[in-house]
């Protein structure tokens, strides 16, 4: 699928282009699924940290290792693999059959998920996994997430609890409530109807939490350093907007920002990316770590539809596009 131009999701084509072919240190794969991420939807609409037009775009994905170029030792044709492997500039997406990944990137698809299941994980998973380790949440911590079945914060629930931290997470219905309830959060916040200064008081007696992850980023990112007790720590996902940091102040508090794309865009760190979804696998495969599917699917001519999908604000979860082969294979 191709975009031709900047704009909404009609702009985005099949068409058939040359299969790529892999520089040293890269991989082949073959692409079984590739989830829509928002950062996709702002590239499509223009965020100058894309491919030159025309451009395939997509981020995350998981599917099957075809040719391995010189340099590469650690992946063999044949391999399940899945990571956050393209989709901005300078390298090729996950819209389409095949894409020629940096093999650093690339990790063993745990064994115990569907090639859908697991292209959800890569890019959300990854930025939780700094949102937590840059925190250093520990088991004595309150760790509050705002949007908690979103892409980023139902991965943070999991990890957060898999510290034995307890966590809170807002949600914007009672049907999510649950969902959170059933990924591990202790309690829910029904974000933005109860104030901040009310479910302090009802979660934390007033004294605030220890780490607030905000996924959601604008007036949120307000709330969360209104939420943090003193000297804790807020780690936003979100935070290209403007504020008034003197709440910080007075609490002493920490602000990190997480950017998981920096080693895609300039080549720097992506063994990190590849060592993070290792140890994901991991996770996963014991039964700690789960992803969260929307049940609508999609096929790859159906691009413009999980788009649609995504941006209504209606999905539950990832929303996966199926590239090759079947959804039970």
């Amino acid at each position: 699928m191709v975009l031709g131009a900047f704009g909404g999701p009609d702009n985005v084509n099949l068409a058939r282009v040359e299969t790529p072919r892999p520089a040293p240190g890269e991989v082949l794969v073959r692409v079984r699924a590739a989830s829509v991420n928002p950062v996709d939807v702002r590239i499509r609409n223009g965020l100058p940290i894309g491919p030159a037009l025309p451009a395939v775009l997509g981020a995350d994905l998981a599917g099957t290792v075809e040719a391995v170029s010189e340099g590469v030792t650690h992946l063999v044709p044949g391999d399940e693999v899945y990571g956050c492997a393209g989709g901005v500039k300078g390298l090729g997406g996950t819209f389409a059959e095949y894409i020629a990944a940096d093999a650093r990137l690339l990790a063993p698809k745990p064994k115990n998920l569907l090639m859908v299941e697991a292209a959800a994980l890569p890019l959300v998973s990854i930025t939780a996994w700094h949102c937590i380790t840059r925190a250093d949440v520990c088991a004595s911590d309150h760790v509050l997430v705002h949007g908690g079945c979103g892409g980023v914060g139902h991965i943070a629930i999991q990890l957060a609890k898999a510290r034995g931290a307890r966590v809170a997470a807002s949600v914007s219905s009672p049907e999510k409530a649950a969902v959170a309830r059933k990924l591990g959060a202790d309690d829910t916040i029904l974000y933005p109807s109860e104030p901040v200064q009310h479910y302090v008081q009802r979660l934390t007696a007033g004294h605030g939490f220890h780490v607030v992850v905000d996924t959601v980023g604008g007036n949120c990112l307000d709330h969360s350093l209104q939420a943090a007790a003193p000297l804790g720590r807020v780690v936003a996902t979100a935070a290209r907007s403007t504020h008034d940091l003197s709440p910080m102040h007075g609490k002493a508090l920490s602000l990190h920002v997480v950017f998981m794309l920096i080693p895609l865009l300039s080549g720097i760190g992506r063994e990190e990316h590849g060592r993070i979804l290792r140890e994901l696998t991991t996770l996963v495969e014991n039964g700690v770590v789960r992803p969260l599917i929307d049940p609508e699917r999609f096929t790859l001519d159906r691009l413009p539809d999980a788009f649609r999908r995504l941006e209504s604000g209606q999905a539950l979860g990832k929303v996966v596009v199926e590239i090759a082969g079947h959804f039970d294979a």
